[in-house]
């Protein structure tokens, strides 16, 4: 199975690094400077305020953890259509992001927004890996649904409200076998505590 593909960006032989320059550059700056351009760069490029956003470990808002993680979701399982049935880039940054704030999104209680998002990554995600060659984002998707079977064993859910979830997750999965035996198992056991 081949790797994911990289999207660091290599440095062309015989280039000059502008970074020392760059550094230099920025030491001359206010404080306040420095933080227009950063905020400026974040409000560009989602990537930077990822990035910045991890960095400095900020506390969002749950309800804005959930536009966050509703764009993270479009954007890791983003590709273009003509790349279909190809082992095309995907970004991972974005995945990992879909993760920390499902997690993050847990810790505080939020299993309804959760449960939504996940119907949304498995919708968006089992397409993006039909789609591809090898389908290497599959265990990215998982790694980041896995957390939530977990907390919804543990949770104090309807057991009915549960169930409902598994069967739609398990509709939308277009592939048939993302984290398909968890949520088989947390069906079978939310039928078993309705028929008591």
């Amino acid at each position: 199975m081949s790797k994911r593909i990289s999207k660091k960006k290599v440095k062309p032989p015989g280039k000059a690094d502008p970074t020392p320059r760059l550094r230099q550059a920025l030491a001359k700056r206010t404080k306040a400077e420095l933080i227009d351009v950063l905020v400026e760069c974040a409000g560009a490029d989602r990537t930077v305020l990822r990035r910045l956003t991890a960095h400095f470990e900020l506390q969002t808002p749950a309800r804005e953890l959930v536009v966050m993680t509703r764009q993270a979701i479009a954007d890791a399982t983003a590709f273009d259509e003509r790349d279909v049935n190809d082992n095309f880039d995907y970004d991972y940054e974005a995945y990992r992001e879909v993760q920390q704030n499902l997690q993050c999104l847990i810790e505080r209680g939020q299993l309804r927004p959760v449960m939504e998002l996940s119907l949304e990554l498995m919708a968006a995600g089992s397409y993006q890996v039909e789609a591809s060659d090898e389908g290497l984002m599959t265990d990215d998707i998982e790694t980041c649904l896995r957390p939530v079977l977990k907390a919804l064993h543990k949770s104090d859910l309807p057991a009915a409200e549960m169930h409902a979830w598994c069967t739609a997750m398990i509709k939308s999965d277009r592939v048939g076998f993302i984290c398909d035996q968890e949520l088989r198992a947390l069906r079978r056991r939310c039928a078993k505590s309705q028929s008591r």
